[in-house]
């Protein structure tokens, strides 16, 4: 008997013979089914990689509130001024320029039309009435408000206002200086005295007014807008195109060099500039009570 070699090849393999295939008639094309559409891919609101459907409201400029600011010339104002209180609103050669109403936004920043308000109708303990414009931007805005002494035409600090929280809430920032005529809080342009602003006590009550031609967009998201001029545009109008003091070119070069070097001359040198060289002050103000407790922002 013969035994098979260890070293002898495996057989190959056999498999069964593969059927030949006839192809399948075509098949006629009213019996195709159409392709099933491409359905686009929805994302929920909530979850949407690019865009949110959801928009911040805008911001509540209904006028809750009218005040009004009257505006006077007083040539004799350094003739007249002594060692002592002197109230520009007793000025006996006033020339009235005009009057201004202000409509104010109580709904969006109350506490600061609030403490507005009680600086024109005097409830604060201090007043706008008799108290210099500080400063004319041409083309721009003007200031006025500025605490310090009654008898150099400034506004008495106030005792009885509420304290301004909305001066660091982002939502009272929205509204932009985008055309004439806007009334805002001075914060990035106030100029009062350091020893005030460090006192415990001390309120802004400094407010400018833009007076065109066009938007002022270095003030926005720095002071609040609070309310806009309803009657008296022509008085905006008349109040920029009051001359003021502009320092020769040499002079503000000095006055760059004087500051880069810390001298703090250079500051109380710069308080001059841009004052009208007229002296214009606010000859009356007070709070106008209206029938309607609010009123649409295109109403006087």
């Amino acid at each position: 008997m013969r035994y098979p070699s260890p070293w002898a090849a495996p057989p190959l393999a056999t498999f069964p013979p593969i059927p030949p295939t006839t192809p399948s008639p075509p098949q006629p094309a009213s019996s195709l089914k159409p392709p099933l559409p491409s359905l686009p891919l929805h994302h929920p609101p909530s979850l949407h990689p690019l865009t949110s459907s959801a928009t911040p409201p805008a911001p509540d400029t209904t006028v809750t509130d009218r005040v009004f600011l009257e505006f006077s010339l007083c040539p004799s104002y350094f003739l007249n001024r002594t060692l002592g209180e002197y109230d520009l609103s007793v000025c006996a050669e006033s020339e009235p320029l005009g009057r201004l109403v202000l409509g104010l936004y109580g709904n969006l920043v109350p506490i600061t039309v609030s403490n507005f308000k009680a600086m024109c109708n005097g409830s604060s303990g201090s007043t706008y009435k008799g108290t210099l414009v500080q400063k004319i931007f041409p083309g721009q805005f003007f200031v006025a408000g500025r605490q310090g002494r009654r008898d150099k035409g400034e506004v008495k600090p106030p005792v009885e206002l509420a304290r301004n929280t909305e001066t660091v809430d982002s939502k009272a920032f929205l509204l932009e200086h985008s055309r004439p005529g806007l009334v805002s809080l001075c914060l990035s342009e106030n100029d009062d005295d350091d020893d005030l602003k460090l006192s415990p006590n001390y309120h802004n009550v400094e407010f400018l007014i833009t007076t065109g031609p066009g938007p002022c967009p270095q003030l926005d998201s720095k002071n609040i807008v609070f309310g806009s001029v309803l009657e008296g545009l022509d008085v905006v109008t008349a109040i920029a195109s009051i001359p003021t003091y502009k320092p020769a070119e040499r002079i503000r070069q000095y006055n760059d060099f004087a500051e880069f070097i810390g001298d703090g001359r250079a500051k109380t040198a710069r308080a001059i500039w841009n004052r009208p060289l007229k002296t214009l002050y606010i000859s009356d103000c007070g709070e106008l009570k209206v029938a309607k407790p609010t009123l649409p922002p295109t109403l006087p």
